[in-house]
């Protein structure tokens, strides 16, 4: 029989250490926001350290924060709600058709009054005057890096995606302060890319990371730090109004990009167009 967590919480409580009963009362208390919250922003409104977090987490027979969120996520009593946002079991075709289609507009609009301007200038500059441009991510981020690496090869630049954690590692290690690396992460607790952000990072090159999360791991290796709006629990690993979320601010990006390097731009443009014309009936 599989454990039920919060029930383990409330068995183990008198076991707990002061600062542990702290996470057990928050995680009691406000379990379906915890499995939206960082390991940092359950420490900080717990008012511990991470590790206790982890020592916790540990106690209870989880191996990390991730799996003892997903097991929170399995439990809670709506399981369709926590698969899928606010679809029902019941639903027609037509409904769940709005409801996605609300849901994607959502995470576009409050993305974009996240996203802070200046910034995102920041970004743009670094981009164009960078000598080489790596993209991290793995998972559903994998596909919005190699997607944002086909749209700087348009516009001539020297681009490269990297999606499996040798390969991050290899390739962080062979920049310099003249570059830029760019890691993917909704939960922005990905291991593999924000090491490879680090490694970029220690090589002298500037770090950009794209997250939901204000406070969360990668943001601490990222010397700047894009916040997207769409949001994952532990069972919605690649939701596709986080990757839209993703690819709105590239988008925003790269169209600025294209307005400063606009000769540029356009000669690669063509020049990308015709070298796969014949690809093409």
């Amino acid at each position: 029989m599989e454990m039920n967590t919060l029930l383990q919480i409330q068995s183990l409580f008198p076991s707990f250490t002061k600062s542990e009963q702290k996470i057990a009362h928050l995680v009691l208390a406000q379990t379906e926001q915890v499995i939206y919250t960082s390991i940092i922003d359950l420490a900080e409104k717990a008012e511990v350290g991470e590790t206790t977090v982890l020592r916790f987490c540990r106690k209870i027979g989880f191996g990390g924060y991730q799996e003892f969120k997903l097991a929170l996520a399995k439990e809670l009593v709506h399981p369709v709600k926590n698969l899928l946002g606010e679809v029902d079991e019941n639903d027609s075709m037509n409904v769940i058709s709005q409801k996605v289609a609300t849901a994607h507009q959502k995470a576009v609009k409050d993305t974009h009054v996240l996203l802070d301007t200046d910034l995102l200038e920041r970004c743009v500059e670094l981009m164009r005057t960078a000598q080489i441009i790596h993209f991290y991510g793995v998972g559903t981020s994998a596909v919005t890096a190699q997607d944002a690496k086909y749209v700087c090869l348009r516009l001539g630049l020297r681009v490269d995606a990297f999606t499996e954690s040798h390969l991050q590692a290899m390739a962080a290690a062979t920049l310099g302060p003249e570059d830029v690396a760019i890691g993917l992460s909704v939960s922005g607790s990905t291991k593999d890319t924000i090491d490879a952000l680090q490694l970029a990072k220690e090589a002298g090159a500037t770090t950009i990371c794209m997250t939901h999360y204000q406070r969360s791991p990668i943001t601490r290796v990222a010397d700047i730090t894009l916040l997207t709006a769409a949001q994952e629990g532990p069972l919605q690993g690649g939701s596709l109004a986080a990757k839209i979320a993703q690819l709105h601010v590239l988008d925003v990006m790269f169209t600025a990009l294209s307005m400063r390097i606009k000769e540029k731009a356009i000669l690669y443009k063509e020049r990308t167009a015709k070298a796969v014309l014949e690809r093409k009936y």
